[in-house]
């Protein structure tokens, strides 16, 4: 499945992030089945890299434990191939810092995880007036180029960002890095509604995401769904000598989360 079949069945969707190979790929695999069982319906396949500079505490650490464990990113993409035999149809959606890409090359990158069974790529690191060469490769392959914008982002800005975006644009709820906040900034909102005068893409807020009031407000403002990364990393992140003992709390959390998406929906007034 990709994107735009996803969007034109789930009118609000839910993206889970998680950096492949942390603890251990056999735990990436098994929390990505997990997730996916309990409302999930995109997964975002972090590359671990030594310098994820986008990412808060939590997805660092994890970073450091994935590449202490041996994983690559030619594993990360074979990975790919092996959630798909696992079961898994949901879109994935590959983040990589954009050294891992340019190091591969960039055609062949983009051409690998295409051909392992991925949508669509994000690279936070490649702002969009050095985005070329990815836009051309996305075009070549099938794969969507996924764009941040933030409440910072000018309208100039935006609106170039939006005349190349693809799949969906990757909404920024605070300024700064990952990790889990309290709640969702009025800055949020007003960004989704200056979005939605430009443009009917799919709108999904990320960034701090991690309470069911939090998906319900970004929902009902009228985003088509949201991410959450570093709060799940937090949960088995508690229980690193025994990391399947976070199941339980994992699958409760993505079921949180996705029934905050349901009242947001329902409160919108939108059909899920």
């Amino acid at each position: 499945m990709n994107l735009i079949e996803l969007f034109a069945r789930d009118k609000a969707a839910y993206m889970a992030h998680v950096y492949y190979g942390d603890p251990n790929e056999d735990f990436s695999i098994k929390e990505i089945k997990a997730l996916c069982e309990s409302g999930v319906s995109i997964i975002e396949l972090g590359i671990p890299f030594s310098d994820p500079t986008a990412d808060g505490p939590v997805f660092q650490r994890a970073c450091e434990r994935a590449l202490a464990a041996g994983m690559t990113p030619g594993k990360v993409i074979e990975g790919i191939v092996k959630l798909r035999d696992a079961g898994i149809t949901q879109p994935i959606v590959v983040t990589s810092y954009y050294n891992i890409i340019y190091h591969m090359g960039v055609g062949t990158f983009v051409r690998r995880i295409k051909d392992s069974g991925a949508c669509a790529l994000i690279v936070p690191d490649v702002p969009i007036e050095e985005a070329d060469d990815l836009l051309a490769a996305g075009d070549e392959h099938g794969i969507d180029i996924i764009f941040l914008v933030a409440p910072t982002t000018p309208d100039d800005r935006l609106k170039k960002i939006l005349s190349v975006a693809r799949g969906f644009v990757y909404v920024v709820s605070v300024a700064g890095v990952t990790g889990a906040r309290e709640s969702l900034e009025e800055a949020t909102l007003k960004l989704i509604e200056r979005v939605r005068a430009h443009s009917d893409i799919p709108l999904l807020v990320g960034f701090g995401i991690s309470k069911q009031e939090q998906a319900k407000a970004a929902v009902t403002a009228g985003a088509d769904g949201v991410i959450t990364g570093s709060a799940i990393g937090s949960i088995y992140e508690q229980h690193l000598d025994d990391p399947d003992a976070s199941f339980d709390e994992i699958r409760a959390f993505a079921q949180g989360i996705r029934a905050g998406i349901e009242e947001g929906v329902r409160k919108g007034d939108r059909i899920l």
